[in-house]
């Protein structure tokens, strides 16, 4: 890190380019500023595209890459240290005012705010930054999308867009074919994500119901399924879903049978292929039997899982999947795309009829009638970027072996993080199979506590690290073997990079970070959190107090990155 993360001011080499004037603490520009302004002016307000764009761009992209740079060895691990109040601290004091009353210049402001972002951010690129579905995007797919804003064809009509609508019509075709291979029509939807696809798979299915004399239909899903289909049932004015049961965190078909006995008219269907929580898919073969014998739909959240469909292996995880009219599939997950990348793909391209909708400055009649192809009815959106592009380039890219190999290797080191897992002393996993790239687990210590102190540690030992900056775990509540809700740390496993070493090395983090005694985080030293908050503010150094002596820490394997060292009783 820098030798003050409290500073007030840009560290050395932010906002020293060309174009620099006032420091970026709020002052007034000084008469340096006044005399430069107008080269600032003319390299801020370049245009992107065009002829000339490129040659703007150059030197600007050449800023963003140094200060991405700089920000991320300044970082020095997966997460800023001192909490969420040192890193306000230090974006305030490094980017305040956010609205000048006199601009900075292209470069100033770029090297500023951009490092400023890269120092304070959570590097899904750092083997130790694993709480979720947060995926380390591809180089080539982040430089697509560098493209696609420079471009900038918004997706609503075609002469916005008109060779992005061919790639955008065409990179869905090849979703949907891989999706529903044996289907004469299927078609995809470019959405923003998971959410957006239930939306849109609810919808739609609202609108079959209706369109065959039924006024609303009835969603049934399992207590495993993603929070945004009860929101999407909750914005569409649909009844509330019928939540069906589960066992080990996957939808019980019994369970959804005697739901469905009774569901009186239109049902929906709604299995997940892989939960956030814990990266199970329901058994699919059998729900699509169960929902077929009485006469419902079936929708799958594939968000997570999806993607397997790249590698021939893992594929028939989701058999089943083709009795789906509707399937939500990510690729800003396994997929390694920037935010966002996301599709709805649908058995038969008819069911999108509903998306439907004129405005004459868009897709007036009598111009889709001479052949203007109408984009409208391609989302709920109006204005979309281009987000098929960068999915276009990584398939050619990489075809589908390739992203299928990428793929494999998380589901991989999912098992060798398991393995390893169960190989320590101090964590143990939860019972059960491996999720796609999901494991939970916890420090034993926490076992030996009555459940809530046991739920409190594992929460506060996930709190100490996103402290301290050196790990970014998720947690979960999940059945224990004795059928007992408790609380879980959660590693989501999206780095195709990840060595064994890093998975090794995260475990010795979390061993080094549980204390000695039964509830070490209630009567915690000065300046760090009560379990159940955030952790306190760090002081005004944007150092981490040193916490209570614990367990002398584990040695770290060979090759261990430094921030992912077992924790050392001290600051980092």
């Amino acid at each position: 890190m820098t030798a003050d993360p409290g500073r007030t001011a840009p560290a050395a080499g932010i906002g020293t380019g060309t174009d620099a004037a006032p420091a970026a603490t709020g002052t007034a520009p000084t008469a340096t500023a006044a005399a430069t302004a107008p080269t600032a002016t003319a390299a801020a307000t370049a245009l992107a595209g065009g002829v000339r764009g490129p040659e703007a761009l150059r030197p600007l992209t050449g800023t963003v890459l140094d200060a991405l740079a700089r920000g991320a060895a300044d970082r020095e691990g997966p997460l800023p240290a001192g909490g969420p109040a040192a890193v306000t601290e230090r974006v305030r004091a490094a980017c305040a005012p956010f609205l000048p009353e006199h601009g900075t210049g292209a470069d100033e402001a770029l090297r500023t705010l951009v490092h400023t972002v890269a120092e304070g951010a959570a590097d899904p690129a750092d083997p130790a930054c694993v709480a979720h579905l947060h995926c380390p995007p591809l180089a080539v797919a982040a430089a697509a999308d560098l493209a696609a804003s420079a471009l900038n064809p918004s997706m609503d009509s075609w002469d916005q867009a008109p060779a992005a609508a061919v790639v955008e019509e065409e990179t869905a075709a090849a979703l949907a074919a891989l999706v529903h291979p044996g289907r004469p029509d299927p078609d995809a939807l470019i959405t923003s994500g998971g959410t957006e696809s239930n939306l849109v798979a609810l919808l739609l299915a609202r609108e079959r119901a209706r369109a065959a004399g039924a006024r609303t239909v009835q969603v049934l899903c399992g207590t495993n399924a993603h929070h945004s289909v009860h929101r999407a049932a909750w914005l569409l004015g649909l009844p509330d879903p019928v939540t069906v049961g589960c066992r080990s965190g996957r939808m019980l078909p019994d369970a959804l049978d005697r739901a469905l006995a009774g569901v009186r008219g239109p049902a929906l269907v709604v299995a997940t292929a892989g939960t956030t929580d814990e990266g199970l898919i329901d058994p699919l073969p059998e729900i699509a039997r169960t929902a077929a014998a009485r006469g419902a739909e079936l929708h799958v959240d594939a968000a997570y899982g999806g993607p397997l469909l790249f590698s021939d292996r893992l594929a028939p995880l989701l058999d089943g999947l083709g009795s789906a009219v509707s399937v939500t599939f990510d690729l800003h997950k396994l997929g390694w795309q920037p935010v966002a990348a996301g599709a709805l793909v649908l058995a038969d391209r008819r069911a999108a009829a509903p998306l439907g909708f004129e405005a004459a400055y868009l897709n007036a009649d009598d111009d889709t009638g001479s052949g203007l192809p109408d984009l409208l009815g391609r989302s709920v959106r109006t204005s979309r970027r281009p987000d098929a592009l960068k999915i276009a380039v990584t398939l050619r890219a990489l075809g589908r072996r390739g992203i299928g190999d990428l793929v494999e290797s998380c589901v991989e080191a999912a098992g060798t993080f398991a393995r390893l897992v169960d190989d320590h002393p101090a964590v143990r996993r939860r019972p059960g199979p491996v999720g796609i790239s999901t494991v939970l687990f916890r420090p034993t210590a926490a076992d030996e506590l009555p459940d809530a102190e046991g739920d409190e540690t594992v929460a506060a030992v996930r709190r100490r690290l996103l402290a301290e900056g050196r790990a970014v775990l998720g947690r979960a509540v999940a059945e224990d073997a004795d059928g007992r809700p408790r609380l879980w740390l959660k590693a989501t496993l999206l780095n195709p990079r990840a060595r064994e070493a890093d998975l090794a090395g995260l475990l010795e983090l979390v061993a080094g970070s549980v204390p000695a005694g039964r509830a070490p985080f209630g009567s915690a030293p000065a300046g760090s959190a009560p379990a159940g908050n955030v952790p306190a503010p760090a002081p005004a150094d944007g150092r981490v107090p040193a916490p209570a002596p614990g367990p002398p820490p584990a040695t770290a394997p060979p090759g261990t990155p430094a921030h992912t060292r077992p924790h050392d009783g001290g600051t980092r």
